[in-house]
């Protein structure tokens, strides 16, 4: 749920008005199936407590609703109910509901070493890794099916509405956020054993189609490991392209670097540091990156180098989901088009073409007159990429800034309203 900074009663008051007239004048369309879904908001108030249960039966009901309310944060269910606006699980009599992904920035690895806007990019870049190489193409779910969400705070959500996917329990669910996670997978798979002509360079299956016998031990042939295509399916390919990508930031960063992050990964220091030097110094990545083939040292590579290397990989290109939103089948998850409580922005949904440009300072902020500014002082130092040049304040200064941008900072409490003179 949103978080939400308390706030004095002059400030709630401005906020509230503020979102009033966005719910007024915004045409906010109600969710598919309006009628079986459960509603929920907070209020703006000094004490907040969570209003759920409530049912919209029409689209005048739910824009009603909105207009009236006010919510601070609003809230409705992923799942589909015959009475939804009984007050337990049991008596809501649950028929189904959307497969919703939440990736939210806090979460990404390294992420407490961010700040707000940088987390936001990296985890925009996440959710593209997320719906391109697992939900269409893995999951081979329709786009057509599958709606993507700023979340107007931290990260972005993924609503599945595809009916083959309504009736998952929550533990066939689970399974599905363990593919996503890679939960069980060894990368180890993404290695291909191959039995080549060292001589001619040409594989068993190539002598055989010739009409010739493969050699054994101390003949031609050689036993190679090769990675699988980087265009393999599933985490096979996915694999071979982080372990691709791992091999070339070495090749960026050093030998050093390399063999800090393999003793990182438990491989013993000295080894470490020969296997970078032959991966790096000497031109090993650059061979095996080209190739594909593993094998392109005079001594072959220990095992314990490759599993190493793979595991890396394997961290690396992990999907980052939040598990229990996608599990939770009685899931609340915010209203797309509502305002963030913690931050003013609105909750866009994006078209997937439409996502690697969006850039929520820009995109999301709360829609005002032009002209319209509002005066605060800085309770921290704060600096956001905001349009013109963005917003940089330091402790106890004021400024006179955009409605909007005041509304983010009051709304994360890292400013409040200055009072008028007099």
């Amino acid at each position: 749920m949103g978080k939400t900074v308390p706030l004095d009663e002059g400030a709630l008051a401005w906020a509230r008005s503020l979102f009033g007239r966005y719910y007024r004048e915004a045409a906010v369309e109600p969710p598919a199936r309006l009628n079986r879904r459960e509603f929920a908001a907070f209020p703006f108030a000094t004490e907040t407590m969570m209003r759920r249960h409530a049912t919209l039966r029409t689209p005048e009901e739910f824009r009603g609703f909105l207009a009236r309310e006010v919510p601070r944060h609003v809230y409705y269910s992923s799942a589909y109910y015959r009475h939804p606006a009984e007050p337990t699980m049991g008596a809501k009599d649950w028929l189904g509901a959307d497969l919703i992904f939440d990736l939210d920035s806090d979460h990404l690895r390294g992420a407490e070493a961010l700040d707000y806007a940088s987390q936001l990019r990296r985890v925009k870049q996440r959710l593209i890794d997320l719906v391109d190489d697992f939900l269409l193409r893995d999951f081979g779910i329709d786009p057509a099916q599958t709606a993507f969400v700023f979340s107007g705070g931290r990260g972005y959500h993924v609503h599945v509405a595809d009916e083959r996917f309504l009736g998952l329990s929550s533990p066939e669910r689970r399974e599905l956020v363990d593919y996503v996670l890679g939960t069980g997978v060894d990368p180890m798979r993404a290695v291909e054993q191959h039995r080549e002509d060292v001589r001619a360079g040409r594989t068993v299956a190539t002598i055989e189609d010739e009409g010739g016998e493969p050699r054994g031990r101390g003949g031609a042939l050689a036993r190679t490991r090769r990675l699988a295509p980087p265009d393999a399916p599933g985490w096979r390919g996915r694999t071979t392209r982080a372990l691709l990508e791992v091999l070339r930031r070495w090749e960026e960063t050093g030998p050093e670097a390399a063999a800090k992050e393999m003793v990182e990964r438990g491989v013993p220091p000295v080894p470490a540091r020969r296997w970078a030097k032959l991966l790096v110094t000497d031109g090993g990545a650059a061979r095996i990156r080209t190739s594909l083939t593993l094998d392109v040292f005079k001594r072959e590579l220990p095992p314990e180098f490759l599993e190493a290397v793979a595991s890396q990989a394997k961290i690396e290109v992990q999907g980052e989901t939040d598990a229990p939103v996608t599990t939770d089948i009685h899931r609340l998850i915010r209203l797309p088009r509502s305002l963030h409580g913690g931050t003013g922005f609105r909750v866009v949904p994006l078209a997937r073409e439409a996502i690697a440009d969006f850039d929520p300072f820009r995109d999301a902020v709360l829609p005002t007159p032009e002209d319209d500014r509002t005066a605060v002082e800085f309770v921290d130092e704060v600096r956001y990429p905001f349009p013109g040049g963005g917003v940089h304040g330091t402790a106890g200064a004021t400024d006179e800034l955009p409605t909007p941008v005041a509304l983010f900072l009051v709304l994360r409490g890292e400013a409040r309203l200055r009072p008028a003179p007099g």
